[in-house]
């Protein structure tokens, strides 16, 4: 079993490969592993991404393969499904390392934020249902200074439902509580940037040691 610590040091290192248009020596091998997959995958780290076209997991961290668990829907939103998912991956794999990867610009915030200040008749339901998710992490800000400048307020948002969505896995499940509690599982939250391709881990994140 891949630790914790170990699997962000995996998935630290492969996002300043991919930053830096460098590709590990396994990614160039990866595609010769689906017979060995074909029976059983030890994945070491679970992502819950945001589906943007933009930030596939497995390319941001230069994996392969087998390498991650992901599990991605618009604004990197926990409804039960992906509590579900994250637990069946834990459990099934023993895999110790769930991130939250939310990305600059998500468009699922900014479409929160305009459905808070601007709010539209005959919405969808199921874009409701995206947008209910996001609201309680990010309605509180437009209370503050930054409602005044766009990009400070999109920039926070993103942060905080990010934020949200790791701790509702962290207290939201009595097996990933246990995890945590017992087993070392770490969940943290971290930000992919459009911009420059890098990787922020800033939430949860574990101590040096």
């Amino acid at each position: 079993m891949v630790s914790a610590r170990e699997a962000l040091k995996r998935l630290r290192e492969g996002s300043v490969r991919f930053a830096s248009s460098v590709r590990g020596p396994d990614a160039f091998v990866s595609h010769t592993r689906h017979p060995e997959l074909a029976t059983e995958q030890q994945p070491f780290a679970i992502i819950l991404g945001c589906s943007d076209s933009r930030v596939p997991a497995e390319i941001v961290f230069d994996q392969g393969l087998g390498d991650l668990f992901v599990i991605r829907v618009a604004g990197n939103i926990v409804a039960r499904s992906q509590v579900g998912s994250v637990e069946f991956a834990a459990g099934r794999f023993g895999t110790r390392l769930v991130v939250v990867l939310g990305h600059s610009q998500c468009g699922a915030v900014l479409a929160t934020l305009e459905e808070l200040q601007r709010p539209t008749e005959n919405q969808s339901p199921n874009l409701r249902a995206i947008v209910d998710r996001v609201r309680p992490s990010v309605e509180g800000l437009l209370a503050t200074d930054f409602r005044h400048d766009l990009d400070a307020l999109v920039k926070q948002a993103v942060r905080a439902n990010i934020r949200a969505s790791a701790n509702h896995l962290r207290h939201g499940s009595e097996l990933l509580k246990q995890l945590i509690r017992e087993d070392g599982l770490f969940v943290v939250g971290a930000e992919y940037s459009l911009e420059t391709g890098a990787v922020e881990f800033f939430d949860g994140v574990p101590e040096a040691g």
